[in-house]
């Protein structure tokens, strides 16, 4: 760790260094994100693109009181260092270190949670208007990358600043960027901004000969350089919400950077300053793969490469779901996959390549997408929008208005339906199965393994209705994938092994779990089923109203919440029946889960495991074998 760094306990700290001390400072925070980042992992580029950016932030602002609303805020890292969390930082996204995002609890200079795109310009208009509301000083700072653009919800807030308030600072990091490359008409709009030659040779000229003049003049720069800008690149769309634009500006020129800064802070106006970046900044690897570098796992700082995946390992969920896309679209000619800009992460990215016409990138932009894929399936198209599990909450309403209540042909395969260990409870995906129990005309479906994952990909292509399909993040269960798929009876669970005394009924990849359960259970001379529910809606009644009379408890197991889950929709469906066997529920707590260096640290933290079942199982068998107290309530007993 460099010698400035080391310096760095707060903010104050970085305002005590002079401009050469601060441009030592970036290096040697360069080498402390690839150092620690290569042990751990984590978003690597996006941080090493912000380093001169935070820096700057942080010397003419001051945190917590003037407050820094990062977008997405996986490019807080470089923040984190700087506002007292250096000392922690090689632990960070790991169990007890810093989250790899803004966490309003962890610190006060972190003042807005988040880790989905297009929040932070909502968030800070709110701000303002709270401090304009209130007559206090402070200044507000949105830190928001080209890629949110493309997002719904900042163009909302970008309709009522000109309405809202006169002072507010967007910060507009374009490296060209989200985790793919950008695409769609914002991404171009800004990139013409950026190459139009006689903009950007006026520019360069005009910069040159202001400063000549002396810093006297230096401070009617900015508004007579817009007086030549919107000769030369008419209607800038900004300037049109009523933001001031400046820029584009060299995002990684330090003294340039902290002079605008400077300049803005004491402008009566709302601001948008366009920088150019470099996505990866600093380091080669990131500069020339910025996608694998995006957000990264561990990896060999002088290769760039990560550790070689063991011979043998079972493929990831993901590449079973974007081959099965390929495969079937050989035979299915109206089958189109939808992403979010997630190519790699969802693995489309494999039909985008075998197919590019059948493969449809909209941008981060999930409301739109499912839409999208809604205005396809009634053009008889069969739309696959794979899209996270935490990601498509986003699009909630356009589910069930756009969707569900036109029973159209649209199917979501929701990757990372499960735990995101590092990434923490913005990216854990653990709501859809109750989000989505509650939708009429939805199908839910869960795999056991990858070979079911494609039996229920091609189940869904046969069927009619929302198809909501979800399976965990990382590597299968080892089994292969046969080469016919098959098709699954809708609603019909799998009964996998018979018993009496105990029925173990699992929901999506926790079959391991499962099977702990019922192997305990067995050592203790029970007798006990073991069933795959593949659905949880339709729910198999008939299979559960069998083991509901037969066995003496029932054991649900799934990775979910528990709130309204699968184990619920079992319970619901007892009682319906007037069946009243105990049920007990292995799953997720009713709260946000933190971060963590592994799933298995948070499931034995929460119970998420097969003791935890043999422990509830047997708990309800000792109550159930204890005979039944009645009480007799007398007429002075009853409540007044």
């Amino acid at each position: 760790m460099g010698r400035y760094l080391e310096m760095i306990n707060s903010p104050a700290d970085v305002k005590l260094l002079n401009q050469e001390q601060l441009i030592t400072l970036a290096q040697e925070i360069r080498d402390e994100l690839v150092t620690a980042l290569s042990k751990s992992g984590g978003h690597l580029g996006p941080n090493l693109g912000v380093v001169e950016l935070s820096i700057a932030l942080h010397k003419v602002f001051s945190t917590p009181k003037d407050r820094f609303v990062f977008d997405v805020s996986h490019q807080i890292y470089v923040h984190k260092l700087l506002t007292g969390r250096r000392q922690v930082f090689h632990k960070i996204r790991q169990t007890g270190g810093p989250m790899g995002f803004a966490l309003r609890e962890e610190s006060p200079h972190d003042c807005f949670g988040a880790g989905h795109a297009g929040t932070a310009l909502s968030a800070a208009l709110g701000m303002a208007a709270g401090r304009d509301h209130a007559g206090t000083d402070e200044q507000v700072v949105a830190v928001i990358g080209d890629a949110a653009l493309t997002n719904g919800i900042t163009l909302e807030a970008l309709n009522n600043i000109k309405h809202t308030t006169k002072r507010l600072i967007v910060v507009l990091n374009d490296n060209e960027w989200s985790i793919a490359k950008n695409v769609g008409a914002i991404s171009d709009y800004l990139n013409r901004i950026v190459t139009n030659p006689r903009y950007q040779a006026v520019h360069k000229k005009f910069e040159h000969f202001m400063h000549r003049l002396g810093p006297e003049i230096v401070k009617i720069e900015h508004k007579v350089e817009e007086a030549f800008k919107s000769l030369l690149v008419p209607s800038v769309l900004f300037e049109e919400f009523g933001l001031r634009y400046i820029g584009p500006i060299n995002g990684h020129n330090l003294p340039k950077l902290i002079e605008t800064f400077e300049w803005a802070k004491k402008q009566d106006t709302p601001l948008l300053i366009h920088l150019q970046t470099v996505k990866g900044k600093g380091y080669e690897k990131a500069m020339e793969d910025p996608q694998t570098f995006h957000g990264c796992g561990p990896f060999d700082i002088a290769t760039g490469k990560s550790p070689a995946k063991k011979e043998g390992a079972p493929p990831n969920y993901q590449d079973v779901f974007g081959d099965a896309m390929v495969r079937f679209s050989d035979v299915n000619s109206r089958l189109v996959g939808i992403t979010g800009a997630m190519p790699s992460g969802t693995s489309l990215i494999k039909l985008q390549k075998a197919k590019p016409e059948r493969y449809f990138d909209v941008g981060i932009a999930e409301e739109h997408a499912v839409i999208f894929a809604a205005g396809l399936a009634t053009m008889g198209f069969k739309p696959v929008c794979a899209i996270y599990s935490s990601f498509l909450q986003r699009a909630y309403d356009c589910i069930i208005h756009d969707v569900a209540l036109q029973n159209l042909d649209v199917i979501f395969c929701m990757d990372r339906a499960s735990l995101s260990a590092n990434d923490g409870p913005t990216h854990h995906g653990l709501f859809d199965i109750a989000y989505g129990r509650c939708v009429p005309n939805a199908t839910l479906m869960a795999p056991k393994d990858e070979d079911e994952l494609a039996d229920m990909l091609w189940t869904a292509l046969q069927h009619h209705g929302a198809i909501m399909i979800r399976y965990p993040r990382g590597a299968g269960e080892g089994v292969q994938v046969k080469s016919r798929p098959a098709l699954l009876p809708i609603g019909k669970a799998e009964v996998i092994q018979h018993g009496t005394d105990v029925a173990v009924i699992f929901y999506g990849a926790v079959q391991s779990i499962a099977r702990g359960i019922v192997a305990g259970l067995q050592a203790e001379g029970k007798s006990v089923a073991l069933i795959n529910a593949r659905f949880c809606k339709p729910i198999d009644q008939e299979t559960l109203e069998k083991y509901g009379q037969i066995a003496k408890v029932i054991c649900t197991v799934e990775d979910g919440v528990l709130m309204g889950g699968f184990g619920s929709a079992v319970m619901e469906t007892l009682a319906d029946s007037h069946i009243r066997t105990p049920v007990v529920r292995v799953g997720w707590p009713d709260k946000f889960i933190e971060h963590a260096t592994s799933n298995k640290d948070l499931q034995d933290k929460y119970g998420m495991n097969a003791a935890t079942g043999i422990a509830k199982v047997n708990e309800a068998l000792a109550i159930a074998a204890q005979p039944q107290q009645f009480r007799v309530v007398t007429a002075d007993a009853r409540p007044a």
